[in-house]
């Protein structure tokens, strides 16, 4: 097996991490996998701000997260990444005006998940946020008008081990040749 296959199979969505601060040197190697990202005509729309400041992490937990599910458990996450689009490259809005497609979302999706696995293979614990109310993160974290938050990752050492995973279609129910049968 590949060491990408099972860094592929190691990761999953941790939600309780230890109190222990992500060196910057560790946070600066995770981005630079997102750096490193394809996007749509090489536009590379993505913007990330490291969230470690604890009070900051606190009004983000309070003001801008909530929905069906409560996600306090955000709150032991020393590093918070919000993964923005940057709206003014003319890729994106002529690829959503002519094609109906928004590949800022696509783009940033690619460049999260590069660095979800380069954090698993450093060590650490991430989860998707996906539920949250972007206009308070922008007023909190001055982000500009023309950024679009697109997802939260929360960040950590994990607090327990833990290889547990939700259950997964197979293959054959996923995977089709030439045609759907």
């Amino acid at each position: 097996m590949s060491s990408l296959m099972a860094i592929i199979q190691k990761r999953h969505s941790v939600r309780n991490f230890k109190d222990k601060t992500i060196d910057k040197d560790i946070i600066f190697s995770i981005v630079e996998a997102a750096r490193l990202s394809p996007s749509a005509c090489n536009a590379q729309p993505w913007r990330f701000i490291a969230v470690t400041e604890k009070s900051l992490i606190k009004d983000i937990v309070n003001e801008g997260l909530g929905g069906v599910v409560p996600n306090n458990w955000v709150a032991s996450a020393p590093v918070i990444s919000v993964g923005c689009a940057k709206l003014n490259l003319i890729t994106h809005y002529i690829g959503e005006s002519v094609k109906g497609i928004h590949y800022h979302q696509i783009d940033l999706g690619i460049a999260m998940e590069h660095m979800v696995l380069r954090a698993t293979e450093m060590g650490l614990g991430t989860c998707w946020i996906g539920w949250f109310k972007e206009k308070k993160i922008k007023k909190i974290l001055h982000i500009p008008k023309d950024w679009k938050i697109i997802s939260l990752l929360a960040m950590g050492y994990p607090k327990e081990e833990s290889n547990s995973h939700t259950s997964r279609l197979n293959l054959e129910e996923i995977l089709f040749f030439n045609r759907i049968k």
